[in-house]
This record gives C-alpha cells, structure tokens and sequence, in this order.
C-alpha cells in the first residue's frame, strides 16, 4: 500500500484567472459598447433636451462591468 501522507503530490489550484485575461477581455468589450453607449446617450438627449445623468463613457464601463465577470464566471 503506498502512503501518500508524508509525500504528497502538490497540486496548484487556479483559483482566478490572470488579470492581463481579464483587462483584454475588459477593454474589448469596452471598446465594443462605446458606440452604441453613445449613440443611445445622443438619442436620449435629443428626447429629453437635457443631459442624462450618465454620461456615454460611465455607460460602456457599467456595461463591460456587468459583462466581464460573466464570462469568466463560464
């Protein structure tokens, strides 16, 4: 019977991924909502003839917030 107590193989555990992963996939996403983060900010001004809160910037950063974790979370 082999003891495995006293020589235990070392197992390294990947508990979350790398961050330069994360940025990449966080400035794609980013880049990739910016225009229609704009286009909608525009639009609702024109609608409302005032500025929105948020501007079209904090938008897309909401968005790639929201989006990136989820597909890591995959």
């Amino acid at each position: 019977m082999t003891d495995f107590t006293t020589d235990a193989p070392m197992l390294r555990a990947r508990t979350a991924p790398p961050k330069r992963e994360y940025y990449a996939y966080f400035t794609v996403i980013f880049l990739a909502t910016l225009p229609l983060a704009c286009l909608t900010w525009v639009l609702m001004a024109g609608r409302q003839m005032a500025l929105p809160e948020k501007g079209p910037i904090a938008k897309a950063w909401t968005q790639a917030r929201i989006i990136t974790p989820q597909i890591f979370s995959a």
